[in-house]
């Protein structure tokens, strides 16, 4: 009897396992791997038969059946964090090394070059004199993360020079916590630091604080950087004599934000100079509260602070409130040619002696509790910008659309025909490698801005780090509110991402994307051109990557949009170097007027349709034809 029902379950296992080559096969894939589980349940949800996952399992999580079951009996017990660099490197996902203090000290010179995550933990402490110097450090890298922990601390007449540092890197995660705090003398130079950096994360907290007469310049720091976070907390507090000069800081950058929280406050004579602060820069968001707050004889200087830049924001809460002889002075700020937004708080308010200078300043200013003394405003611009300014905007507009907007990253429809000769941008995956989760691991994870103190700990993000800067930005982006007609979801898994398509389109649904990546930055000719389901007004699904330890897509559905498949072809050979998909918006009402789109083709919300190629990595669901 015993044989007879151990040859009955094994026909039945043949049976089950065989039904797995109905639809896409796994060809010899192991039965129980979350790969093979997701060929099964693609298998069971969609009904187009030539309809070709191989997009989504190439995402599909590398973890084992042995793997799988035993990070997801960690994950629902609370002990993932336990396991994180395992975890991380089975899974194939986006996580930082783990820098431990170090209590090592170090007496002599050092001249480092070429080094990458690394641990300068109370290095350069209690120094009489020397010099320090990292030239070329960690560039190129991918993920670099460093720390400068208590970084010559105390110490006397000591140099720091940080030339090309972090530069061409992706996702740059560098901390400065208590950097030259009770230094006298002595100088830190930051040049070319994070120079064309994609993400940088730099945090600045209690950096030369009660420091005496010690001087710090960053030249070029952080500039043609991509929406970035640069945080100075509590920076220069306390010091006396301090001369800081930012110059060229932030410059052609895209979307970086600033924060100055209790920078030089109750410094004595503080000497801070910003030349060309965020010039050309897009979007540029800058935060300066309590700066200069209870300080003494300090002197600021804003000069052509965020000029020609394209909208962006500045706050100025309680700045240099409560201050003793403060010379502040403005000369060319916020000269955006897209008007901008700027906040003046408590400015000058409860200060004594204080002369604020505001020559030349911008427009879409507002001044609350503004101090009434002291201050003086020569060519202010409180209206909108005058008839003869527009044709110098229109330039600088062109200007910034080459430089933030990549030829060809947005065009009308009536270009997809064959035959015309356009330029294709650079499509190809800007992102780090990562995969999805099975859904068994995902669904024990928490994923809401209520339990952001859990996902920290799981991801060992300290406070104020990169990590914690991409959880909270993908959080905020998932937990958003949807556009009018917009029907939006987070996924984590591919098996998330099936249920969202399928619930939106039905099942006779197929994925399209971006064959390759060549054509990138060059121009094209395209070859045969098709609309999708007759090139009809449709619906689709549309996913795009963000930042995140796994790989999360955010997918949305927005009515009145037209699919094309196109051949894309080299201009001159007239050969087939790749197969583009676009998709075609047709209705951009609830678009910001700041979006590249009308940038680029010079309109406004709700005129005119918008469409764009796919990414690699990014794809579209829609009905299959």
């Amino acid at each position: 009897m015993h044989k007879k029902l151990s040859l009955m379950t094994l026909l039945h296992l043949i049976i089950f396992f065989s039904s797995f080559t109905v639809g896409f096969s796994s060809s010899g894939e192991n039965p129980f791997t979350p790969k093979s589980y997701l060929i099964r349940y693609w298998n069971k949800e969609i009904r187009n038969t030539k309809s070709d996952p191989s997009f989504l399992l190439s995402k599909a999580s590398p973890l084992s059946t042995v793997d799988s079951a035993s990070f997801s009996k960690l994950a629902a017990q609370n002990s993932l964090s336990t396991h994180l660099p395992a975890f991380c490197s089975s899974a194939n996902l986006l996580c930082f090394p783990d820098l431990a203090p170090s209590l090592e000290k170090h007496v002599k010179d050092s001249d480092f070059s070429g080094y990458a995550d690394r641990n300068f933990t109370n290095y350069g402490t209690d120094r009489l004199g020397g010099a320090d110097s990292f030239k070329a450090y960690s560039s190129d890298q991918n993920l670099p993360v460093d720390s400068f922990r208590r970084y010559s601390r105390d110490s006397t007449g000591h140099k720091d020079k940080f030339n090309n540092y972090a530069s061409n890197g992706n996702v740059v995660d560098q901390g400065f916590n208590g950097y030259a705090t009770g230094s006298t003398g002595g100088s830190g130079e930051f040049t070319k630091y994070a120079d064309s950096v994609n993400v940088p994360n730099l945090a600045f907290n209690s950096y030369s604080d009660d420091s005496n007469g010690r001087s710090h310049s960053f030249s070029a720091y952080s500039e043609n950087a991509n929406a970035g976070n640069q945080k100075f907390a509590s920076y220069g507090k306390n010091a006396n004599g301090a001369p800081n000069d930012f110059k060229g800081y932030g410059s052609s950058a895209n979307v970086v934000g600033s924060g100055f929280s209790g920078y030089g406050q109750s410094g004595n004579a503080v000497n801070d100079t910003f030349t060309s602060y965020g010039n050309e820069g897009n979007n540029p968001q800058n935060n300066f509260k309590s700066y200069g707050d209870g300080g003494n004889a300090a002197i600021e200087t804003f000069k052509s602070y965020r000029d020609k830049s394209n909208v962006g924001d500045d706050s100025f809460q309680s700045y240099a409130k409560n201050s003793n002889s403060a010379k502040v002075n403005f000369v060319n700020y916020g000269k955006s040619f897209n008007e901008g937004t700027d906040k003046f708080s408590g400015y000058g308010q409860g200060s004594e002696g204080h002369a604020v200078g505001f020559k030349i300043y911008g427009v879409n200013n507002t001044f609350k509790d503004y101090s009434k003394e002291g201050v003086t405003f020569i060519t202010y611009n409180n209206k909108s910008v005058k008839t003869e300014q527009k044709s110098e905007a229109m330039a600088l507009s062109g200007s910034l659309v080459k430089r933030f907007v990549e030829p060809g990253k947005f065009f009308r429809e009536s270009m997809l025909k064959k035959g015309t000769v356009m330029p294709m941008p650079n499509i190809k995956d800007k992102m780090p490698k990562r995969s999805f989760l099975p859904r068994t691991i995902l669904s024990k994870l928490p994923f809401s801005s209520s339990k952001i103190s859990e996902m920290k700990q799981i991801f060992h993000a300290d406070d104020n780090s990169t990590m914690e800067a991409m959880i909270v930005d993908s959080l905020s982006d998932c937990e958003r509110a949807p556009s009018p007609g917009e029907t939006k979801r987070c996924v984590g898994s591919a098996e998330d991402m099936i249920d969202f398509a399928v619930s939106v389109l039905g099942r006779n649904v197929a994925v399209r994307t971006t064959e390759s990546v060549k054509g990138s930055n060059q121009n094209v000719k395209l070859g045969s051109v098709k609309g999708i389901n007759g090139g009809k007004v449709t619906q689709s699904v549309s996913c795009h990557q963000s930042l995140f330890p796994y790989l999360l897509y955010y997918c949305h559905s927005v009515p009145k949009v037209r699919v094309y498949e196109a051949d894309i072809l080299d201009p001159n050979s007239k050969a087939k170097i790749n197969h583009g998909v676009a998709i075609c918006h047709l209705d951009t009402s609830s678009w910001s007027p700041s979006h590249g789109a009308f940038l680029a083709l010079g309109s406004a919300p709700g005129r005119i349709e918008v469409c764009h190629w796919i990414f690699e990595n990014d794809l579209t669901w829609t009905i299959a034809d």
